[in-house]
């Protein structure tokens, strides 16, 4: 409400501020009263244009917070950016360093397979086909790609020779494993092999379906030979085994027998003393008996035997000549 000389009562002085005053007909009335003597002054102002000012406010406000926003938006973007581009570099550099590991890593496969071939030709097993080695090496090789898509590339190469080299190494390790197997029962096979001769002396009597036995005089099957030697000289078990009988045996007299795997025993006879026990573990040419006439014997000498799964054989068969025991 306003005086008759159109100030406020009291009057307002020494300030700058604003007051609504009258609300008439959808419009605003303010009067600006100044500081000092100046005269106030009366704006009236509509209420749409209050509204306009208002949505003009809001909308600035609005515009500046969305420049702001994908200011920092994109100042983000261009950080992230930048640090996936020096991860990448890192990747293609590390994956660079990998390819040429896993190149010297091809080398020491192709050297290993070579040796392979070796062992398998000593362990009496047919060498693998060069393109069985072979199976499964190398990969997809592109063109040149997209700088986005170079590095999947590579790292797909990667991945490729990889899975290559794993089963090349896969394919070594079974065949390491074979030869170390054929090798090792090889070895022991041989060394099974009743190859020496058990005593040093003269063949007396050889291996015979059919002889006369010197003492009693009947037609008789000779499964084994017989070779003279001074009576207490050293008999040598010919391969290694284990023994199974060691003691008296009517008509062989003192006996030894050895069993020494893969269907092969071997027995000696008229021992004047054994030198083992059953159950002992022998090498080819320990002692294991000396020469005797123990049982039905004309003499000192030794009735040697082999037997391969249950049937005898001519012992000769397996003598090697200037065998070096070990």
């Amino acid at each position: 409400m306003l005086n008759s000389a159109g100030m406020p009562p009291g009057g307002l002085y020494g300030s700058f501020s604003f007051s609504q005053v009258v609300m008439s007909k959808r419009r605003w009335t303010i009067v600006v009263v100044p500081q000092g003597s100046s005269a106030s002054k009366i704006v009236e102002v509509s209420q749409t244009a209050l509204k306009l000012v208002g949505s003009l406010v809001v909308a600035a406000t609005t515009i500046a917070l969305l420049l702001g926003y994908a200011t920092v938006r994109r100042t983000l973007d261009l950080a992230k950016a930048e640090r996936l581009e020096r991860e990448n570099q890192q990747l293609a550099n590390e994956l660079t360093m990998l390819q040429g590991r896993m190149s010297t890593l091809s080398d020491t496969l192709s050297h290993l397979e070579r040796r392979d071939t070796q062992l398998r030709l000593l362990a009496n097993l047919d060498p693998i086909d060069a393109q069985v080695h072979a199976a499964g090496i190398g990969g997809p090789r592109g063109d040149a790609e997209a700088p986005a898509s170079r590095l999947l590339g590579q790292a797909s190469r990667v991945r490729v020779d990889l899975n290559a080299m794993i089963r090349r190494a896969n394919l070594l390790s079974r065949s390491f494993r074979d030869a170390g197997d054929s090798l090792s029962t090889h070895a022991e096979r041989l060394a099974a092999m009743p190859s020496i001769m058990p005593t040093a002396g003269w063949l007396t009597s050889a291996f015979s379906r059919m002889r006369e036995h010197p003492i009693l005089h009947t037609a008789r099957p000779h499964e084994g030979i017989d070779v003279s030697a001074p009576r207490g000289a050293p008999i040598e078990a010919p391969a290694n085994g284990t023994v199974v009988f060691a003691g008296w045996d009517a008509g062989y007299g003192n006996v030894v027998t050895i069993d020494h795997g893969f269907g092969i025993v071997t027995k000696f006879a008229h021992a004047s003393r054994l030198l083992v026990r059953k159950g002992q573990r022998v090498s080819r040419g320990e002692q294991i008996a000396l020469v005797g006439n123990s049982g039905l014997s004309t003499g000192p000498h030794l009735h040697y035997e082999v037997h391969v799964n249950g049937r005898p054989v001519n012992p000769i068969r397996y003598v090697l000549p200037q065998v070096v025991t070990d």
